[in-house]
């Protein structure tokens, strides 16, 4: 059990880096001068590979507590 859980530990680590890494970030840039926040692409980040990413990545985190706790109690 112990070590599968480390093995899953280690997979979710590896795409969760991969994942923020893909990310885009979130420097303000010359967007904001222009209003940048009310394109189509602000108003529908749900929607977008940015919002997904995002949402993946709350997802991954949640796990990697999880998974990190269960195997801080095992050992």
């Amino acid at each position: 059990m112990n070590t599968f859980l480390t093995v899953v530990f280690l997979i979710i680590s590896l795409i969760l880096i991969v994942v923020v890494l893909l990310q885009e970030g979130k420097s303000a840039g010359l967007g904001v001068v222009s209003g940048g926040s009310d394109t189509y692409w602000g108003k529908n980040k749900g929607r977008s590979m940015e919002g997904a990413l995002e949402k993946f990545t709350k997802i991954l985190v949640v796990l990697f507590f999880v998974v990190a706790l269960v195997l801080n109690i095992i050992k």
